[in-house]
């Protein structure tokens, strides 16, 4: 399709994701009608994936900022200093829509982007997460895509030697349409030499650099910018093809490079390609482009400078060298079999220009393109109450109900998943998935660990998006702080319906108030990430399935020795201590869908500065010594988090009676946050009137020991038994 074929006017541009008003804009800032290849340059950049015009007033609120942080948002990934002048480089984006289209290729490609986003920055990957969303287990399609997504991203993040160390995994029959691939990735650089996008110096050499330029991806922004309808699988051709034995390379060949003094800027080409990498580039960096599309490597006859312009094929970097090192580099990408081309220089006219065949195919000024992308106020709904939670009986006890939650969709094992991914890759694993509320990687060469987690609950969002926010921040913090580790920073992925509906609106700004609130009490600032909207399917009818809001969240945090880090896994011997405070918060907990059907109630209450304190107090136990085990209480409530140490350890547990004046359904498998179950080796007087002199609630849950789990009542259910049943709903599903 060259640009010369197909007339321009607003009918197009509304195909291409313009409205009327931003067609309108574009005529003012060209002053004139654009060509195909022009209307393109506009349409994905002005896109909701590449120009977050309806979130970027409300993400402008979020604390960025704390003195251990180097980079915030902005930059590829963000940065935050680990010390020993290192920096840990970590971010995590979507890849949804493809992943609904094309789930291995969907999910393998969205590895391979968030890989590039860290490594551009000169970090060296050392683990992978995800964060995934998957309809109802009895939808027919639900086990194909969980089958592509799994395999998409074990096949690319194990191909390029990256472990992938944790993550999480939901069903939910509001993912039916439109699941969520949300991929992070964790790297290490040193502190003075971290590689930014802007590009500098009139005449500089614009270098393309990786895999040949194809025909795939093509409009993969803007067909992640729009709702679904029942035509989405013949939306096949947007969704990219990775390589992770190229991206192996390109890592490899980057590194390299940038080991000399030769980079002045480098991009990653993802969403867009080369018109979001060249146009960031030189915008970031106040000069002009130029590029030569007559020099880009093509895998494929024939290809339109609109083609090579939106191309989202995968592994390809954009940098801007030094003109002295230009062949110094090429020699390096050579060696690694990798592609390298001049295909244009920086000027001084800040317009991007487009060649092709001896034409311009695009021109157009760089500025407006930027700085007059629209942002848009979209009208926020007022939210509903909760929907009140009902009257509550419990007709099946304990013992039942316990079977039944270890056993449901989110509570089951994900080992069916984790044996799948090569988690010990590179040797610096030093918690694999499922031995810890967070993984923990060492930092070769150092005593330092990383604690990385994902983290959301999505049915505390949709009853109080607010509460959920905050919920989603506290849980990653929480999940850090029980192995030991300090929390340094959120990367997030802020998945939601069409922002164009008050309601969806609603939710999104409300989550955002939330996460904000709770990322400035725990001082657990946001670096990175991503937004993700407009997942929402249309039915033939015209009726429209929103997703849950999902704002899921990326922890990092920091162990100066990575020796003192616990898992959960219970002890030998010892004592169950419980900090926090119960109340028995049965709303929108899992005992009460999974026992009574319903998902009504509110979210439990998320007390900040009680997490806060609560959490500084476990962390300080751990790093003393006096813990030998921790997990934090979450899904389920006590009880499952009891069951899960268990399981993890191999070791039984004799409980004592819950605390008097509460329904014991509500005091077992009530989901109050703030709190976590420690295993200590002692009797646990000594940690229990340390906890009550600083105010901190605290009780003996039970003494450690004995073949299995001991209730109040006396019935023990064993180990093999709650094992048997944590393990049995993947393999079920998959037929495994």
């Amino acid at each position: 399709m060259s640009s010369k074929q197909k007339v321009v006017d607003a009918a197009l541009a509304r195909q291409f994701g313009l409205s009327g008003e931003e067609y309108d804009q574009v005529l003012i800032i060209m002053g004139r009608v654009p060509n195909l290849t022009e209307l393109g340059v506009f349409s994905v950049m002005w896109s909701e994936h590449c120009s977050y015009k309806s979130s970027r007033k409300w993400l402008r609120t979020l604390p960025t900022t704390a003195p251990w942080v180097i980079h915030g948002p902005g930059e590829n990934a963000g940065v935050v200093d680990i010390g020993e002048g290192l920096a840990a480089i970590f971010k995590m984006e979507s890849h949804n829509h493809p992943s609904f289209i094309e789930p291995y290729q969907g999910a393998a490609t969205g590895v391979g982007g968030i890989l590039r986003d860290v490594f551009t920055m000169g970090a060296r990957p050392v683990a992978n997460l995800n964060a995934l969303r998957f309809g109802s287990p009895e939808n027919p399609r639900t086990r194909q895509i969980v089958d592509g997504v799994v395999r998409g991203i074990g096949g690319y993040g194990n191909c390029v030697g990256v472990p992938t160390v944790g993550g999480e995994v939901n069903f939910h029959p509001a993912y039916d349409g439109n699941p969520l691939v949300n991929a992070m990735t964790v790297g290490v650089a040193r502190k003075d030499r971290i590689f930014l996008s802007a590009a500098a110096g009139i005449g500089n050499p614009v270098v393309y650099v990786g895999s040949k330029t194809g025909r795939d991806g093509i409009h993969g922004a803007t067909m992640s910018s729009a709702e679904f309808d029942e035509n989405a699988l013949a939306k096949r051709p947007t969704v990219q093809v990775g390589d992770p034995f190229v991206e192996k390379l390109l890592i490899e060949a980057c590194l390299e490079l940038m080991a000399t003094d030769a980079i002045i800027a480098i991009q990653d080409m993802g969403a867009a390609g080369l018109t979001s990498s060249s146009v960031e580039m030189a915008g970031k960096g106040n000069v002009g482009i130029d590029l030569d599309l007559d020099s880009v490597p093509q895998r494929e006859p024939d290809m339109t400078a609109y083609e090579m312009m939106l191309s989202e094929s995968q592994e390809r970097m954009l940098m801007v060298l030094r003109p002295d090192r230009t062949e110094q580099a090429r020699a390096i990408f050579e060696k690694w079999e990798l592609d390298f081309a001049v295909i244009g220089q920086l000027t001084d006219t800040g317009r991007i220009v487009v060649r092709h065949k001896g034409a311009i195919e695009a021109d157009i000024p760089l500025a407006p393109l930027a700085d007059e992308a629209p942002i848009y106020d979209r009208p926020v709904a007022t939210l509903p109450a909760p929907e009140p939670i009902g009257p509550v009986h419990d007709p099946v006890g304990l013992e039942q109900a316990l079977i039944t939650l270890i056993s449901c969709p989110d509570l089951a094992s994900r080992a069916w998943i984790w044996n799948q991914y090569d988690s010990t890759v590179g040797g610096q694993t030093a918690q694999r998935p499922g031995g810890a509320d967070a993984a923990i990687v060492r930092v070769e060469d150092t005593s330092i660990g990383l604690a990385l987690t994902t983290d959301c609950t999505p049915r505390y969002c949709y009853a109080n998006p607010r509460s959920g926010g905050a919920q989603a921040v506290a849980e990653a913090w929480r999940n850090i702080t029980a192995t030991g580790a300090t929390p340094l920073a959120v990367t997030d992925n802020l998945n939601f319906a069409n922002p164009e509906k008050p309601e969806i609106m609603a939710q999104f700004v409300a989550a955002i108030e939330g996460m904000g609130e709770a990322c400035r009490v725990l001082d657990f600032p946001v670096v990175s990430g991503n937004v993700s909207l407009y997942n929402e399917t249309r039915n033939p009818d015209g009726s429209t399935r929103a997703i849950l809001p999902t704002p899921a969240i990326g922890g990092l945090g920091m162990l100066a020795d990575v020796e003192k880090h616990v898992g959960m896994a219970i002890p030998r011997s010892g004592v169950l201590i419980l900090i926090g405070e119960t109340k028995g918060h049965l709303g929108q907990s899992l005992w009460l869908r999974e026992i009574l059907g319903r998902e009504t109630g509110d979210a439990p209450d998320v007390d900040l500065r009680a997490e806060r304190r609560n959490g500084d107090f476990v962390r300080e136990q751990i790093i003393s010594g006096k813990v030998a085990a921790c997990h934090d209480v979450s899904d389920g409530g006590i009880l499952v988090a009891v069951a899960e140490m268990i399981m993890a350890g191999g070791e039984g547990c004799e409980l004592e009676p819950p605390q008097s004046g509460m329904r014991p359904e509500a005091y077992w498998f009530g989901e109050d946050q703030g709190r976590y179950l420690l295993a200590v080796n002692s009797d646990g007087q000594e940690l229990l009137h340390e906890a009550g002199m600083r105010g901190i609630p605290s009780r003996l849950m039970g003494k450690i020991g004995g073949g299995g789990l001991t209730l109040p009542s006396g019935a023990t259910i064993s180990i093999p038994r709650l094992r048997a049943a944590n393990a049995a709903f993947f393999p079920s599903l998959m037929g495994a």
